[in-house]
């Protein structure tokens, strides 16, 4: 991938892993410009995110007493977040760990 094409995508790549509102503007921002590298992360943040809703909805149906798996599992999310951003911010490519190249 070209150095002109992420400096092109970087914004839309960084406001992608901005909650899911974020999500969606870079997805519809992007819709009309097809930006490989915003492309990339868009799909890196819709992993984490469908992730995190999944997680979410699992913890819910748990017992109290073993729901602290689930904000240990809550505080992989935030890591893999994370380390999204940093490689939009550092214009690269890279999947997430995990589940970076899931579906993809």
């Amino acid at each position: 991938m070209e150095q002109s094409v992420k400096e092109e995508g970087k914004t839309m790549a960084i406001i992608s892993y901005i909650t899911i509102i974020g999500l969606i503007i870079a997805f519809v921002m992007n819709s009309s410009k097809n930006n490989e590298f915003a492309k990339f992360h868009i799909g890196q943040s819709l992993r984490i995110s469908i992730l995190g809703i999944i997680l979410n909805v699992v913890v819910r149906f748990l017992p109290d007493s073993i729901a602290i798996v689930g904000s240990i599992l809550s505080l992989g999310i935030l890591v893999l977040w994370i380390i999204g951003l940093i490689n939009a911010v550092k214009l690269k490519a890279e999947p997430v760990p995990v589940i970076g190249t899931i579906g993809g």
